[in-house]
């Protein structure tokens, strides 16, 4: 039977949207978008990420009321080309990122977490005996053909990834609309892995940034979703190649289920399927306590009673032996 406060409301939202020159203010118990064309009520209660682009202001109690609707909040550059921050999901146990900690510091779990992370992205099962090379091998053939398959069926020049992190303008459409597209996909994997209650640090394919497990998840679903909606959103125009391909990546995600997947895909990825949270009723609860012996429930004054005379006895011994 599946865990009712498994996070229900990440998988049951909207994917995200994205807004840049205007002000984000609370308005009755929701928020709206107010910009010189006009007030836009925001659906906060079953939106997946608020992506929040230049020239935005936001007030505390917008914050606050996207917080409680377990909406993640993202500051992005113009059409995505930076990532700046990100708000807190709506788990407050650390159940899950502990489980990857653990993970990621075993060299045999290490391995079987990457293996798992490559298989999930194949139709077919693995050859068991397939050594890491030959799977990145696989996986690098997998992705060259997406792109050649989505080139033939839109009629999109393709002369492979390449494009300049300095100079947006310089790459040629298709590029700018796949890195858009892989932008929008980072911050609705990142929003997932948080609400989850993972850590979006601790990459197992991906290392040594603070995004690499949002890399590793990312990768999961970019072939069915960004390429086809850059292919298809370049194929439309050269012109405001970002803007459509936002648009037509939102159609892919809810045809591919990514918001349905995600947090069941992370679970499963961990082995997890989806333990009990003890802080989802009372978020300000105290966390437990380490011992040798296993955690101790915290907020409680062990060795004394209520009077302080456990302290007091303790301070006494003190005394006697500096006598």
């Amino acid at each position: 039977m599946r865990n009712l406060q498994e996070l229900p409301k990440f998988r049951d939202g909207l994917s995200y949207i994205y807004v840049e020159h205007g002000r984000i203010e609370q308005e009755d118990k929701a928020v709206a978008w107010w910009s010189p064309e006009g007030i836009v009520a925001i659906p906060a209660a079953a939106l997946g990420v608020l992506f929040l682009g230049p020239g935005t202001t936001i007030t505390h109690a917008a914050v606050k009321a996207l917080s409680e609707c377990g909406c993640s909040i993202c500051w992005v550059g113009e059409d995505y080309t930076r990532f700046y921050a990100a708000g807190m999901g709506e788990t407050r146990s650390s159940i899950g990122v502990l489980r990857q900690a653990e993970s990621l510091t075993d060299p045999s779990r290490h391995l079987q977490i990457v293996r798992r992370l490559y298989m999930m992205r194949f139709r077919e099962p693995l050859p068991p005996d397939l050594g890491l090379a030959q799977i990145r091998g696989l996986e690098g053939v997998r992705v060259r053909d997406a792109y050649a398959r989505a080139s033939r069926e839109t009629g999109v020049p393709w002369h492979g990834r390449n494009y300049d992190r300095s100079s947006w303008e310089s790459s040629d459409p298709i590029n700018r609309a796949l890195s858009a597209g892989t932008s929008c996909l980072y911050g609705v994997c990142h929003a997932a892995i948080v609400s989850a209650g993972y850590s979006p640090a601790l990459g197992f394919i991906h290392t040594g940034k603070q995004l690499s497990f949002v890399y590793d998840v990312a990768d999961l679903y970019k072939v069915e979703t960004v390429v086809p909606a850059a292919f298809e959103a370049t194929a439309v125009s050269d012109k405001g190649v970002e803007g459509r391909t936002r648009q037509f990546l939102r159609d892919r995600m809810k045809a591919a289920r990514v918001l349905e997947r995600a947090v069941d895909d992370l679970h499963r990825l961990f082995e997890a399927p989806g333990e009990q949270d003890q802080y989802v009723v009372d978020g300000s609860k105290p966390g437990d306590l380490w011992e040798p012996e296993g955690a101790v429930p915290g907020g409680v004054a062990y060795g004394c009673d209520s009077a302080g005379k456990g302290f007091a006895e303790l301070a006494r011994g003190v005394d006697e032996v500096d006598e």
